[in-house]
C-alpha cells in the first residue's frame, strides 16, 4: 500500500472553508448503498477544532478501515464532541419504489434538513435571521441536487472523501455503526440470512439463502433478482 492510499483524513478541506468565514461545515456520507437488504443510512456531522480533542481527531478514519470495536468507540466520542450530528435512514419500500440512487439522495436531504433545524432551530420555519451562506456541505463521492439551504453552490463532492476529510470520515463512522446495529436487530427476526455478519450485503451465503427461502420484506427486490 502506498503512502497516499494509507493517509488519514485531515481538516485541509474544512480549513479552506473556515478561512472563508463559513461557520458550519457539514460532512456527510452514506452506508448501505450496495446492500441486498435493509435501509440506506446517511450520517452527517459538524465538527470543530475547538470542541474535538486531538486524541479523537487522530483516530478518525474511513469507517471501512476500522475494526468494529474501534468504530463503536469512535462513534460515541464523535457524537459527544461534534457541534451537531444526525443520522437519516430511507427504508426498503422507498428503495424498491424509486431505486437506490434516488433513495440515497433522499437520505442525504433528510440528514441535512435535520442538521439545519438543529443549527437554526425554529427560525428555519419562519426563515427569519438565517444566514445560509455560513452552511457548506462536504460529501463523499457525488453532489446532491435540491438540498434545501445548500444547493450545488455550497457543497463539494470529494472522491474517497471518507479517506480525506475528517468531517466526512466522522459521518461515515456514525452511519456505519448505526446501520450495523439495525441489521443485527433485523437479523434476529430473519437469522437464516446471517445479517449479523454480512449486514445485508450479497455474500454467497446470503445469496444462497435467498434462493432457498425467497425474499423478506427487508430485501431490495431489484438487487436480489439481478443476482
Amino acid at each position: 500500500m502506498n503512502k497516499k492510499s494509507s493517509s488519514r483524513p485531515t481538516f485541509i478541506e474544512e480549513q479552506k472553508l473556515w478561512k472563508q468565514g463559513i461557520k458550519y461545515i457539514i460532512g456527510a456520507d452514506e452506508v448501505g448503498r450496495g446492500s441486498f437488504a435493509g435501509p440506506v443510512v446517511v450520517g452527517a456531522v459538524v465538527l470543530s477544532k475547538k470542541k474535538c480533542s486531538k486524541e479523537l481527531l487522530g483516530q478518525i478514519d474511513d469507517s471501512k478501515r476500522l475494526k468494529q470495536e474501534k468504530r463503536e468507540e469512535l462513534s460515541e466520542l464523535i457524537k459527544e464532541q461534534a457541534d451537531y450530528w444526525t443520522v437519516a435512514t430511507v427504508g426498503v419500500p422507498v428503495i424498491n419504489k424509486v431505486g437506490i440512487g434516488k433513495a440515497t439522495e433522499v437520505a442525504f436531504r433528510k440528514a441535512v434538513k435535520d442538521l439545519r433545524v438543529k443549527i437554526y432551530g425554529l427560525r428555519i420555519k419562519s426563515k427569519l435571521g438565517i444566514t445560509e451562506e455560513k452552511l457548506f456541505l462536504l460529501i463523499d463521492g457525488f453532489e446532491i441536487k435540491h438540498v434545501m439551504g445548500i444547493g450545488l453552490k455550497n457543497q463539494k463532492a470529494i472522491v474517497k472523501g471518507d479517506q480525506k476529510s475528517l468531517s466526512i470520515a466522522a459521518a461515515s463512522i456514525i452511519a456505519k455503526v448505526y446501520r450495523d446495529n439495525l441489521m443485527q436487530n433485523f437479523g434476529k427476526k430473519y437469522p437464516e440470512y446471517c445479517w449479523d455478519k454480512n449486514k445485508g450485503y450479497g455474500t454467497k451465503l446470503h445469496r444462497d439463502e435467498i434462493k432457498k427461502r425467497g425474499l423478506t420484506k427487508l430485501h431490495r427486490t431489484v438487487f436480489c433478482r439481478a443476482s
